[in-house]
């Protein structure tokens, strides 16, 4: 069991997990949106010892009296299947049906897009889960550091610094940083680069850049490194992107969205719910108990688009081709990063 079924077995008794939990696992089959008979033949695993799946709005059991007395809650309250943090993530910006994507812009990013369909990704770069409702799967691509690479920069180089006072110095920098690139793996890397050697980088420093320079630089690297996401996503069939939304930190700067906007060429969003993970979880919850007919009706009554940032089209060539320049980083670099790690510090 995953930590939030353990409280479902204490809560009521079942033994119980949700599929969009269960697909991370590595046990699930994803077509069946149930465990793999073939992998759990493989490992010798029987299959009694794993839960019952439930979508993510059905309800798994009801509250004991035991419970009750423990915790404060009704008995015979219902409990829901819910979903993991990423799937339940999703419901809360409404990313329920292909074409909207969330993008969580907090110490990692989060690329997420939901599917009518199981899409796999040959070289395992993309996440594939079942999503927290019926008949419906989705794409997560993940790096590392992203607000956490600001987080990194600031510390490290302008610790007396606000964060806004630095984005405004970059606000003055003209797009694509004048031919300096930022490579953000700086606790190495999970998309598109499933590698733990690969190290951060300045590329293209001259005398002419400034700290405003290396800062627009920063917010641009973590915006290609989302776009590497979206485009191993497009790439095994994801289709068209009608609109991103976006939320986490990092969001709350109208410069980054901006700058993330041009580099994805794409209209990013953001809404009015800010509880991510919590909110989709109560409508999974609200969905199971039948306050609404499914989590799309849910979505669509509650989550409402409260800003927009479109793509300024001279800027969006500039970055296309830097996006260029950067996805030729990685490939060139690996070897020495390799190297660097194999060197022993005294």
């Amino acid at each position: 069991m995953l930590p939030k079924d353990y409280i479902r077995l204490k809560l009521t008794s079942d033994y119980a997990i949700d599929k969009a939990d269960g697909s991370g696992t590595m046990l699930f089959d994803l077509k069946k949106r149930d465990w793999s008979s073939e992998v759990l033949d493989a490992l010798n695993i029987p299959a009694e010892w794993l839960p019952d799946t439930f979508e993510g709005t059905e309800v798994t059991g009801e509250v004991s009296a035991e419970a009750a007395e423990a915790t404060g809650l009704r008995a015979g309250t219902s409990v829901v299947a819910g979903g993991g943090d990423q799937a339940a993530g999703g419901v809360g910006v409404g990313a329920v049906r292909p074409g909207i994507v969330a993008l969580t812009l907090g110490t990692s990013g989060v690329v997420f897009a939901a599917t009518e369909s199981p899409l796999i990704e040959p070289a395992g770069r993309l996440h594939a889960f079942c999503h927290a409702l019926p008949a419906r799967w989705h794409l997560m691509g993940v790096m590392l550091s992203a607000a956490g690479s600001l987080q990194w920069y600031r510390d490290a180089l302008a610790p007396r610094l606000s964060f806004e006072e630095l984005i405004a110095e970059a606000s003055d920098v003209p797009a694509g940083s004048e031919g300096l690139l930022f490579l953000p793996y700086l606790s190495g890397e999970r998309t598109p680069h499933p590698d733990p050697l690969a190290r951060g980088a300045w590329v293209g420093l001259t005398l002419r850049h400034t700290r405003a320079h290396l800062t627009r630089a920063v917010l641009e690297g973590v915006g290609f490194g989302l776009n590497d996401c979206l485009a191993l996503m497009q790439g095994v069939g994801q289709g068209a992107i009608e609109q991103v939304r976006v939320s986490g930190g990092g969001a709350k700067s109208i410069v980054w969205r901006q700058i993330i906007a041009d580099i994805l060429g794409v209209e990013l969003v953001t809404v009015n719910t800010t509880e991510g993970a919590a909110y989709g979880a109560a409508l999974l919850a609200s969905v199971g108990s039948g306050w609404w007919k499914d989590v799309e009706t849910a979505c669509a009554e509650t989550i409402k688009v409260v800003g927009s940032t479109t793509p300024y089209e001279r800027h969006a060539e500039i970055y296309r081709e830097m996006y260029e320049q950067y996805r030729a980083l990685y490939p060139n670099l690996r070897e020495t990063f390799n190297g660097l790690a194999t060197i022993k510090s005294d």
